[in-house]
């Protein structure tokens, strides 16, 4: 039997724009027609699902929350591999409630077989989530964002957590606030990224890692129209709309795209990636495979 990925998205009913932590959120846009771009949303979450479900996956969709519209990115709520989760700590207050939200999901899942166990990060240690630490599977290590958000000393912590290596990559700029959205590994060993979001060392570290070959860079377009936070499944890529000079670029690495309109979710600093959690990825294919039988 063939493995049906298992993604986590939450109801988007109670996405809002009402502050600003990172410089893409535009509370005053949302404010011009909050009905409007509240209908978009929940269009643009839907078709979301459809894509990813169009292309085999499975979808778990948790309720909105009154309060946190933030919810709707549960890409930040853990770190999951092989069964197990990391939950996450974030660094700003106006996200913190959702803290309690995602462990009450984790132990329902817990609960349901879907996953295995729940550990928690030390005291005083800041970590985004799967925003800040992604799974290369042709690798098989963590890449893990740190400084904006995530703590450098989050690294060794995801280490002991899942007994896998981990290459720290530092953010130069709040623009890029996560690692997804600036790095997304691709099916084959390919690496999707935009060179100005790194520092000079970390970027050091990916040309050391990812042969020239192996590597498409995203311009500064490309970047900020989000399409470098993605989803990848195979050789398919689900991301937001994207310039026709990405779509050239991926189609001649042997990339098929699903584009959706995720432009509500822009105006808050995300899109596919930031609005998906993997809850069934697993370090090694043979663990898959069990998985799937």
């Amino acid at each position: 039997m063939t493995e049906r990925p298992l993604y986590l998205m939450t109801d988007p009913g109670c996405f809002d724009v009402c502050y600003q932590i990172n410089p893409w959120m535009k509370p005053d846009a949302w404010k011009a027609d909050p009905s409007a771009c509240l209908t978009a949303a929940k269009t643009a979450s839907g078709e979301l699902k459809q894509a990813l479900q169009g292309l085999g996956a499975q979808v778990e969709t948790i309720g909105a929350v009154q309060g946190l519209p933030d919810l709707v990115f549960p890409a930040n709520a853990a770190i999951v591999l092989d069964g197990r989760a990391l939950p996450a700590r974030f660094r700003y207050p106006e996200r913190q409630g959702e803290e309690a939200i995602f462990r009450e999901v984790f132990c329902r899942l817990k609960t349901r077989g879907l996953i295995d166990e729940i550990v928690d990060l030390p005291e005083g240690v800041f970590q985004e989530g799967a925003g800040d630490a992604i799974w290369d599977a042709d690798r098989s290590f963590f890449w893990a964002g740190h400084g904006p958000r995530s703590s450098r000393a989050s690294l060794s912590v995801i280490h002991k957590v899942f007994g896998q290596e981990v290459v720290g990559l530092e953010l130069a700029s709040d623009r890029y606030y996560h690692l997804d959205t600036c790095f997304c590994p691709l099916a084959g060993g390919k690496v999707l990224y935009y060179p100005a979001a790194f520092t000079a060392d970390a970027l050091a570290t990916i040309r050391a890692r990812v042969p020239e070959h192996l590597r498409i860079e995203a311009s500064d377009e490309e970047a900020q129209a989000f399409c470098v936070n993605a989803v990848n499944l195979g050789q398919r890529i689900v991301m937001a709309r994207a310039p026709d000079s990405l779509k050239a670029k991926l189609a001649g690495a042997g990339y098929s795209l699903t584009e959706v309109d995720l432009s509500p979710f822009i105006l808050s600093g995300g899109a596919a990636y930031c609005m998906t959690l993997r809850l069934d990825r697993k370090s090694r294919p043979e663990r898959a495979i069990l998985a799937a039988e």
